[in-house]
Order: structure tokens, then sequence, then C-alpha cells
């Protein structure tokens, strides 16, 4: 056997040897993970974005239905998350802030807009939805089905008085409390499994 044969031989050989190698290793590494995660607090554990839930368009056409945005507005104290749900203006239900898109913002900073006019909450919004709700919007008589896009925002300052304040009620309770309260299905949902760590930074 010459001498290029023989290195292209050793170079196969040793090939193979590595990618065995690597196998055992990456083994041993999925053994050690499993054990790791089943030993892991839950606190700890990644979290898992809830399911959206299908959407409810009832007797409407897709060309009916309207956008808006809300804010998931949250809070931690003591170690546990609180949410701020406030009431609505014509039927006094309880609601998350939210409102139309608006010109040359984005969705988050439009629903963070709606937090300080309809519940006088400012701080950090954050550009990652938590899902989709839908909900019937009443107007001069007449309804069409919204869907609202929510977004999470972490509150810093809890105003005294806002643009709305006489007209709505604010409230802080858990997401258990929350969702609670809350009509609407798939909201229900998004904010019962809310956790901070669902925020993509």
């Amino acid at each position: 056997m010459n001498t290029i044969a023989r290195a292209t031989v050793n170079l196969v050989t040793n090939h193979h040897r590595d990618r065995a190698c690597m196998r055992q290793r990456g083994m041993g590494r999925n053994r050690h993970n499993r054990h790791l995660t089943r030993d892991t607090p839950s606190t700890m554990q990644k979290a898992i974005k809830p399911k959206q839930l299908p959407l409810k368009l009832r007797r409407w056409g897709k060309m009916e239905v309207r956008t808006q945005f809300a804010a998931l507005c949250f809070r931690v104290r003591n170690d546990n998350v609180e949410i701020c749900i406030i009431t609505s203006r014509r039927t006094e239900r309880w609601i998350l802030p939210k409102g139309w898109p608006m010109h040359k913002q984005t969705p988050a900073q439009a629903a963070a807009t709606e937090a300080w006019e309809e519940a006088g909450l400012t701080g950090k919004a954050y550009d990652t939805c938590l899902g989709v709700y839908t909900y019937q919007k009443y107007r001069k008589k007449q309804s069409f089905p919204v869907i609202t896009l929510v977004y999470p925002m972490k509150i810093t300052n809890v105003h005294s008085d806002w643009p709305e304040a006489h007209e709505r009620r604010r409230r802080w309770v858990s997401p258990a409390k929350a969702a609670d309260k809350i009509n609407e299905p798939e909201l229900k949902r998004i904010i019962a499994s809310f956790t901070p760590a669902l925020i993509t930074r």
C-alpha cells in the first residue's frame, strides 16, 4: 500500500472512531440531562407556551373581523405574579387594557399606550405575543367580532391618576383569579398559564 492510500485509510478510520466517540458522549449527556430534568424543581423548568384555542367568529365572515392589541400587565411581589385587570366602560365586566392599532406604533407599543390610558400603568412592553382571543364589540346597536393579540407588559409605575380613571376600576390579582373573572375562554387560558419566563428577552 502506498503512502497516499495508507493516509486515506487512516483518515477514514479516525473519522469513524471520532463519530462513535461523539455518539457515546452525546448519549451520556442525554442520560445526564434526563436525570437533571427529573430532579429539577418545577420552577426551574423551561416555560411552555400554552396551546392556542380555536378562534370563535360565529356567524360573521372573515372580512368583518377587526383587530386589537391587549396588554397583560404584570408585576412580581414577594415572588408572586400579579395581573392587573380593569372593568369595561359599557358592561363593567373584567378585561385587560386593549385598543386598536396605532399609526407608527408596534403592537406591543399600542398595547402599552392602552395600559396607560385605561389602567394608569407604565412599564416595559415586550414584542412577544402570548396568544390570541376573540370577543364581540358592540357599537351603535351593532356588533362585530374582534381578534385581540395579547402582549406582556412588566409594570414599573402604578399611577393614581390617568385618562380613564373615572370610567374604570383597576384591580391586582393572581393569574388564577384574573382568569376566573375573565369571560373569554381563550384569554382565560392565556392568563392562567402566564409566567414571566414566557417572555423572550
